[in-house]
């Protein structure tokens, strides 16, 4: 079966730009008949046939960003979302949100209807069932088809990008590495399973910081939460996972949780449990929000700055939408975490 062209392997079989083929195909003025006639023939001869996720391409400019994010109520993606609009509305954008609710098939949907002449471009956060699948031909179709994409926190090398992300890996060893400085000996994490890969890496730097301070892995330590333990109706099982861990190791003195539910979950379990926090227990999560703030005790996090990652999201994207470029030039943006210390550690 011959496989289907796109319009950015015309673009480069014929050496012009994606914007170039599109206008040709529309038989737009703006493109020689010289232009024309070949773009033409060339997408006659492979049988070329317009996607229908990518139909508002740069030519058909709506001045609205399409952002699809997991979940709504989850107080980093709010902040990402502020962060977008700030930008976005500074230069002319407007936003429209969709929300995949961690399903690959939403997120395939809300791309299809987005993308049907309402938007120019997205930004995006994959969803964990879009992950545990491995299956990203919608983001590579609408890529291909000349729709800009930046992602950021959940990315994947498999998709060429703009992304936007934290450094998971050094910001966890980070707060392990404060853990030991505070005296912990015995430091339990609380995380996601692996193919999550914000979970992935943060687990690694958990890993690197014990091999480091020469402290011995022991798996008993590692509690992979599933990933439905994530709604308020299902708190209970992860309160019961807790108690599990933390009663099977009776020397815990630290515990690091890779997101805020897992920490302040952790601290009320360790409460129930007759263990003083810090002076028994000390805690430290990851991702900086409310909960962090008005928890009791304070939560010790490690900030996402996910504002900042916001807007760097929008300027890439509103860039790239802005700058017609021939060749693809894709880049990844670190944002540096900060640990914000409070009650919750010594």
């Amino acid at each position: 079966m011959k496989r289907k062209v796109t319009l950015k392997q015309i673009a480069k079989e014929l050496d012009v730009s994606i914007s170039t083929v599109s206008k040709a195909l529309r038989n737009s003025k703006e493109i020689s008949e010289d232009t024309r006639q070949k773009v033409q023939a060339f997408a006659k001869l492979y049988n070329y046939r317009p996607n229908n996720i990518a139909l508002s391409l740069k030519n058909r400019k709506t001045k609205t960003i399409g952002i699809i994010i997991p979940e709504i109520v989850h107080h980093f993606f709010s902040k990402v979302i502020r962060g977008i609009e700030l930008v976005a509305n500074k230069r002319g954008y407007n936003v429209i949100v969709g929300l995949s609710n961690e399903s690959f098939s939403k997120e395939v949907i809300n791309m299809e209807m987005l993308a049907n002449g309402s938007i120019d471009g997205f930004i995006l956060s994959i969803s964990k069932e879009t992950l545990q699948q491995q299956d990203y031909h919608h983001f590579t179709e609408t890529i291909n088809q000349g729709m800009p994409i930046v992602m950021f926190d959940r990315v994947v090398n498999e998709v060429n990008c703009d992304k936007v992300i934290v450094d998971d890996l050094k910001g966890s060893k980070k707060a392990v590495n404060r853990l030991v400085e505070k005296g912990c000996e015995t430091i339990a994490i609380i995380t996601t399973k692996d193919y999550v890969s914000v979970g992935r890496l943060r687990t690694q730097g958990y890993i690197e910081a014990l091999e480091e301070n020469n402290i011995k892995l022991k798996g008993s330590l590692i509690l992979k939460v599933d990933d439905a333990l994530v709604s308020d109706d299902d708190l209970e099982f992860l309160e019961k996972d807790i108690v599990t861990l933390i009663e099977s190791n009776k020397n815990i003195d630290g515990i690091f949780a890779v997101n805020e539910l897992y920490a302040i979950t952790a601290m009320k379990v360790a409460r129930k449990l007759g263990l003083r926090i810090p002076d028994d227990i000390q805690v430290i999560g990851f991702t900086d929000g409310v909960l962090s703030k008005h928890a009791t005790p304070s939560l010790t996090t490690v900030s996402q700055h996910a504002q900042e990652m916001g807007e760097k999201s929008a300027e890439l994207l509103i860039n790239n939408l802005e700058i017609e470029e021939d060749e693809d030039h894709y880049q990844t943006v670190v944002i540096e975490t900060e640990l914000i210390e409070r009650n919750s550690t010594k």
